[in-house]
């Protein structure tokens, strides 16, 4: 990863010196538009099952780049002889294993050199899916946590889905990035290359840069986006709660697909900002201390590594490379109810709810049982709240959230709304009702949130009572159904 962020243009990149083309080019396909991937979480089927990436196998990669950059200077810089011995281990195991592979030469790079493609011969070639990493390393050391660890992953990766050669849905490619450390050069080179049809035939870029710090955590670059349903279904699968790659934004090979409108994702560990308590309490390591404390030094060797971090990286990249882009259709649709006790008859797990919010109290009946939701109804000013997070499967027809909702009111002048109920999902506000809104009776409301499909949201009422006259919204019945 490079150590500072980077501006948001895009400078103009030459093209002289590429070896060979990086896009192949179906005869008959008119130029697709750039769309966000959409294909990520169904598991069911053991045909699509992803297999199990060997992590013996991607420490021996990083085996064999510490003893290239111990024979070359100590370094894989690029540029070096370490960085073209470094390539050269690449190139030959994927040509070796039956990649279409190519070296492109970044002319406009800081320390000239080539960036890595190879492609795997099957799938539409104007659907696909890119996987990438940067090969190079800063001068200071062996770079095996940065980069190593992301290049070898990648590798083990397109050699698993060489031997087993599965039926591909779409087009993979991946690819080795120069010059990352000196400002992204490479891969900016790469994407300032094609052509407006070969970017639109790109349906998602997946960036793996630091994949193994020892006082790791778990990261996904935007981990709300669709494109990142696959790489967070796998983390959530642990348990292991990931967060956003705040550290990483703008700082590694993904941000130039991202400048050119396609969807990007990727998984990191961290490099030199500092694990928090709480993220200490949930992953484990040593709060207050940097993620990787030899980040851009000359001990980032073998030893600079978490094999337990690495190992759930390169399942996670095997896992979201197989659900994007390997089988013989749709996935699955993994549907059903996503809120969790939404009669509020299980006592208010697990819902986070304002003091009293959740009762079953006889002044304001359930609509069925005994308990519900009732926010409000003081007749003095405040704000009550009803929380929970839901995660939304991929890959169904239709998602629909619905409640009961009765609303009670004393106030019986004017047309003012004086109190309110707001309905929101993630930052989206689905409606909002009042004291203009009382009715007699429980009312159903129903929204489609098919656009949060492959996320995980909270679902929030916030309730809000002025002064005088109390305006009560009782909740009951809470559905989002997926199918």
């Amino acid at each position: 990863m490079r150590g500072r962020t980077l501006s948001a243009g895009i400078a103009l990149a030459v093209f002289a010196g590429m070896t060979v083309p990086l896009v192949a080019q179906p005869a008959t396909a008119s130029p697709p538009t750039a769309t966000t991937v959409t294909r990520p979480i169904a598991a069911s089927a053991a045909a699509l099952a992803a297999p199990d990436i060997s992590i013996t196998n991607v420490q021996a990669h990083l085996t064999q780049f510490n003893a290239i950059a111990t024979s070359n200077g100590g370094n894989r810089r690029a540029g070096s002889a370490g960085y073209t011995a470094s390539l050269n281990y690449v190139k030959t195991r994927l040509q070796s294993a039956g990649y279409t592979v190519s070296e492109q030469y970044c002319s406009s790079c800081r320390y000239p050199s080539n960036n890595l493609i190879a492609e795997w011969p099957g799938g539409p070639a104007d659907q696909v899916v890119m996987f990438g990493a940067h090969l190079d390393g800063v001068a200071a050391g062996p770079g095996i946590n940065d980069n190593a660890t992301g290049s070898s992953t990648l590798l083990e990766n397109a050699l698993v889905l060489a031997a087993q050669n599965p039926t591909m849905t779409k087009r993979v490619r991946f690819a080795w990035w120069t010059d990352e450390e000196q400002g992204l050069n490479g891969s900016r080179f790469y994407v300032n290359s094609l052509s407006a049809t070969q970017r639109g035939y790109l349906k998602g870029y997946y960036n793996f840069d630091m994949v193994g710090s020892t006082n790791g955590g778990y990261f996904i670059n935007r981990v709300t986006s669709t494109t990142a349903a696959p790489l967070k279904a796998y983390w959530d699968s642990l348990g292991l709660q990931p967060e956003e790659n705040v550290e990483g934004q703008g700082r590694s090979d993904d941000y130039y697909f991202q400048q050119a409108g396609i969807p990007t994702s990727g998984y990191a560990a961290g490099a030199s900002a500092r694990k928090t308590s709480a993220q200490a309490a949930k992953w484990g390591g040593t709060a207050n201390s940097a993620y990787d404390p030899c980040y851009h030094r000359s001990c980032d060797t073998t030893a600079n590594v978490s094999a337990t971090v690495l190992n759930r990286a390169a399942d996670g990249v095997a896992y979201a490379l197989w659900q994007l882009a390997v089988g013989g259709g749709t996935p699955t649709c993994t549907g059903g109810q996503v809120v969790a006790n939404g009669g509020f008859e299980s006592g208010s797990t697990p819902w986070t709810a304002s003091s009293g919010v959740i009762t079953n109290a006889s002044a304001q009946p359930a609509r069925t049982g005994s308990y519900k939701a009732w926010l409000n109804g003081n007749g003095s000013s405040g704000t009550e709240s009803l929380t929970q997070s839901v995660t939304l499967p991929a890959g169904c027809a239709s998602y629909t959230l619905s409640f009961w909702l009765h609303i009670d009111t004393a106030e019986t002048t004017g047309s003012t709304a004086y109190d309110r109920l707001t309905v929101q999902l993630g930052s989206t506000t689905l409606a909002t009702y009042s004291n203009l809104n009382r009715a007699s009776g429980y009312v159903q409301r129903s929204f489609s949130v098919a656009g949060f499909a492959g996320q995980t949201v909270t679902l929030r009422f916030t309730g809000t009572e002025d002064s005088s006259l109390q305006t009560s919204f009782v909740i009951d019945d809470v559905t989002l159904v997926a199918s």
